[in-house]
């Protein structure tokens, strides 16, 4: 530093040029857009497997031609269940640690939804694109509760699945009259236990996709292990009614020897519907809908005390058969008796 001559302190001005000023790197001048990528070369599967953020998809209905995915980006939170219809990009050699991605979710045919109980705001797809819903009873150990049935065939019914009773244990007590509690919808009812002959069943599943629920320990992991010889899935013993050990812990779509797939769902201990509505079920069915027409607002159509002018009740032969079975369903709706 230089001194002046009274031995002060010599200021000199510092010269400033481009060199010293720091220009903070800019945010891009390309316009940020919500259109995403059209991904034409997307190559269509199934969503087969869910675990943790990855999803086993077949390709082209291949059993054989497997890839492990995750969800792009552009998909956001966009939900994928087993089932759906989604095309796939990436990696589809389906190798070891290779993985794939899921750029599209195609709209949905059908589904089986739930809550998990009737207060539960959140609604919970299980099941996408599934044309079947088979309902597997225990006859008997555990003994048979028809609510759990009842609210089954409302989710069956509302999500556009044809549904099926399987009844397994009929050698420990009689299928007839259980069966007859849901003779007036029509229900096609088999007998599926470890004795029985499956080739109606097959024939009925052949070429189709088939969701499968029940209560733990009716014997639902033993029939998919019959349908599927390669599927191995666990089965055990349980104790009390309806709240044994779950054999099956995640949705598993399983391809049947002659074509199609069941999709095996975890067992369930309930079966919550607070996101259908009376007016829902009764839509299902062609003959009852234009006779609540006539129904005063508010009509829950579950008939006198409750609703005295419901249209239903001036139906008559097999329609107000079918009507009176449909009740059953929307007081199972009602009072939540799906243990």
């Amino acid at each position: 530093m230089g001194f002046d001559a009274d031995g002060g302190a010599l200021l000199r001005s510092r010269q400033y040029d481009e060199s010293d000023v720091r220009v903070r790197p800019g945010k891009g001048t390309r316009p940020r857009t919500k259109e995403r990528p059209a991904h034409l070369d997307a190559v269509e599967g199934m969503v087969v497997s869910v675990d943790r953020g990855r999803w086993g998809v077949v390709l082209g209905g291949v059993p054989d031609r497997r890839v492990t995915a995750m969800r792009a980006r552009e998909l956001g939170r966009t939900p994928i269940v087993v089932g759906d219809q989604v095309g796939v990009v990436g990696d589809l050699t389906g190798r070891p640690d290779s993985l794939a991605r899921i750029v599209r979710v195609e709209e949905r045919t059908t589904v089986l939804r739930r809550t998990a109980d009737d207060t539960d705001p959140f609604e919970r797809i299980v099941v996408a694109n599934a044309s079947h819903l088979l309902i597997v009873v225990a006859l008997a150990d555990p003994p048979p509760r028809t609510g759990l049935v009842e609210r089954a065939l409302v989710a069956a019914y509302t999500g556009g699945l044809s549904p099926v009773l399987g009844l397994t244990k009929n050698d420990l007590a009689d299928a007839e009259e259980f069966a007859a509690h849901f003779a007036d919808l029509d229900v096609p009812v088999m007998l599926v236990g470890q004795d029985q002959d499956l080739a109606e069943l097959t024939e009925l599943l052949t070429d189709r996709v088939t969701a499968l629920i029940g209560h733990s320990g009716v014997g639902k992991s033993t029939l998919v292990n019959r349908l599927v010889p390669d599927a191995y899935r666990a089965t055990g013993v349980v104790s009390g009614v309806g709240k044994g050990r779950h054999t099956s812990t995640q949705s598993l779509a399983l391809p049947l020897p002659g074509g199609g797939w069941v999709i095996d769902t975890p067992g369930i201990r309930s079966f919550g519907l607070a996101h259908i509505e009376p007016d829902d079920v009764i839509a299902a069915f062609s003959d009852l809908a234009h006779a609540v027409d006539e129904c005063p607002r508010g009509c829950t159509h579950l008939g006198p005390p409750t609703d005295p002018e419901c249209g239903l009740d001036a139906l008559e032969g097999k329609s107000l058969r079918r009507a009176m079975a449909v009740r059953e369903l929307l007081t199972a709706l009602a009072i939540n008796d799906s243990w």
